[in-house]
């Protein structure tokens, strides 16, 4: 019921996990049937980077302001820095607080004057500004770093490097709110190197019991986590994408104009495959790379179709095998035979 800075920052840090997920689903979605030139009527969805330039801006941020207000001199309050919140973050659409200029929120009851309101990705958050001050500006002086570096246990000494007289920095220590915001750039930079797979864990209940269904819980759980967009832009496209040469490579047993071998362009083998299986124009489409699938049900089909021209392919080689060895076994004693024969009569 209580948030504080702690709570802020832990906030900012899903609103950027909520950025890469819509930059590496959504988007990437969308712009590749853009790059494969398949007819597509774009999919508006809701896109968070204006919460976390709220938060994150240089200039007008909120973690900026924070910083400005630990660092200048003079008196410096938590209520300084919300009425200095109240003159930069007014007219954001995002930010709500009964102290500021617009009009709309002075007699929001639910508001306190001491708080303010961000509308976050996943709902509005009220923050409790007591305290954002001073756990912002948790320092280590150097003086005690020093003495730490003094130590001799080792570990100590190991824990606190920045207290080495020779490493001297007279610049003021980042803090806690730079720290952390240069770790979630650190994080997001690593992210985007990677091809990520995500699993969504939604709980039933708080309970953590079998057979209860909170409806309310589960609607805001998927509300958070960004599935109805999701799941808004997978129906209106297509459900699986996959280059010609390996589709092909999987499927062109189904077709005897492609099996076992197809002479010409991948993309060529997989028309005549798809044609030859009467699969409906409107559930497939081909992009510059790729054939693209519209239902899970086709695929479902295709492998369903595979799987049952294998168990046909392993009869026909088991009876061809079969077949062979018993026509072999048939030769060598119709050889023994002919041999045995003759020398009998030889001898008779």
């Amino acid at each position: 019921q209580d948030n504080s800075f702690e709570q802020f920052i832990i906030n900012y840090c899903n609103e950027k996990l909520q950025q890469i997920f819509i930059e590496l689903t959504l988007k990437e979605e969308q712009e590749e049937y853009i790059r494969e030139g398949i007819e597509w009527t774009n999919i508006e969805y809701f896109n968070n980077a204006i919460i976390c330039d709220l938060i994150e801006n240089n200039q007008t941020g909120i973690l900026a302001m924070l910083d400005e207000e630990c660092l200048r001199p003079g008196t410096v309050t938590d209520d300084t820095f919300l009425e200095k919140l109240n003159q930069v973050c007014a007219t954001h659409q995002h930010f709500e607080s009964r102290m500021s200029k617009c009009s709309r929120f002075l007699n929001d009851t639910s508001l306190p004057h001491s708080c303010f309101r961000i509308q976050h990705y996943a709902g509005k958050v009220m923050y409790q500004v007591e305290g954002f001050v001073d756990k912002n500006n948790d320092l280590l002086y150097r003086d005690l770093s020093q003495a730490m570096w003094k130590a001799n246990h080792s570990l100590i000494k190991a824990l606190f490097p920045e207290g080495n007289p020779a490493k001297i920095n007279l610049k003021r220590p980042p803090t806690a709110g730079s720290q952390f915001k240069a770790s979630v750039a650190t994080l997001m930079k690593n992210l985007q190197t990677k091809n990520p797979n995500y699993i969504r864990c939604i709980k039933p209940n708080d309970k953590k019991a079998a057979y209860i269904f909170n409806e309310a819980l589960v609607c805001h759980q998927i509300r958070y986590l960004g599935l109805l967009e999701n799941v808004r832009v997978r129906r209106a496209g297509y459900a699986f994408r996959q280059a010609y040469e390996p589709c092909l490579e999987r499927y062109k047993m189904l077709c005897k104009q492609t099996w076992p071998h197809w002479r010409g362009p991948a993309r060529a083998g997989v028309e005549v495959l798809f044609n030859g299986l009467g699969i409906p124009e409107e559930e497939f489409s081909f992009g510059r790379s790729k054939i693209f699938i519209r239902n899970p049900r086709t695929l479902f089909k295709l492998e369903d179709l595979r799987k049952q021209r294998l168990e046909d392919l392993a009869t026909l080689i088991g009876k061809i095998y079969r077949g062979w060895k018993c026509r072999t076994r048939f030769l060598l004693m119709k050889k023994s035979q002919i041999v045995i024969a003759s020398l009998f009569k030889r001898y008779a």
